[in-house]
């Protein structure tokens, strides 16, 4: 019998394109649980349970859980395997203040380069965020406004560091949003509406010291709200 007949069939490059489609398709639908809140941080992922419901192999299951960890959302144990990323408050307390340095800066370098069809674009976010009713509206729109700004900053590392610390306390951005009173939540579109202005004005500096307030004002408000972390 030929000895070629019991090993593994070559993959064809149709194969592999099916497994990648597999796999962008499961990190998407995964990526969008954990950052609504439909899986909560701390949450074990069983990849033999997603193959199921994706009725897709374990090789793309696996490849969309990295692509996963690579933006922040996922852990992968070796010894235990995949859990939706946790922080406790002494880590979300220094990611923001990592935020409070890294986004003023990708603000800066986006405002002289932002076209103005960009910068309306930009104005027509901030006015629907400040219409949304529903809490994963607003969140949506939240994470929209703030990244078209910062959309024109050339530093890649930079660019991809800041969307990962988004990932990473999208969870305990929607714990926040929660808490506030309607005088705190008004503060924060009028903030919006400051970074629009300085945008529309071409004016980092003002850009930066009035995001630098933005960010400092949720880490404030986190750091006082400790058992949203139990």
């Amino acid at each position: 019998m030929d000895a070629r007949a019991h090993l593994p069939l070559k993959k064809t490059m149709s194969d592999l394109a099916k497994e990648g489609v597999a796999s962008r398709r499961i990190a998407n639908e995964l990526r969008s649980a954990i950052l609504n809140g439909l899986i909560s941080p701390g949450t074990r992922i069983f990849q033999e349970e997603i193959a199921e419901r994706f009725g897709a192999s374990r090789l793309p299951v696996r490849e969309a859980l990295r692509i996963l960890e690579s933006e922040g959302l996922i852990l992968l144990k070796s010894n235990s395997g995949a859990w939706v990323a946790k922080l406790d408050l002494a880590e979300c307390v220094e990611i923001y203040k990592i935020r409070e340095r890294l986004e003023p800066l990708a603000l800066r370098e986006s405002i002289p380069k932002l076209a103005d069809a960009e910068i309306a674009s930009i104005e027509r976010v901030c006015e629907e965020t400040e219409k949304a009713s529903h809490i994963d509206n607003f969140l949506a729109l939240d994470r929209q406004f703030h990244l078209l700004t910062y959309q024109r900053c050339q530093m890649a590392l930079l660019g991809a560091m800041v969307e990962r610390f988004w990932n990473t306390t999208q969870q305990y951005r929607r714990a926040y949003w929660n808490l506030l009173g309607i005088d705190e939540r008004n503060w924060a579109i009028y903030e919006h509406r400051l970074i629009v202005d300085a945008i529309k004005r071409r004016d980092p500096d003002d850009g930066e010291r009035v995001l630098l307030s933005h960010i400092r004002r949720a880490r404030l408000a986190l750091e006082g709200s400790p058992k949203l972390f139990d």
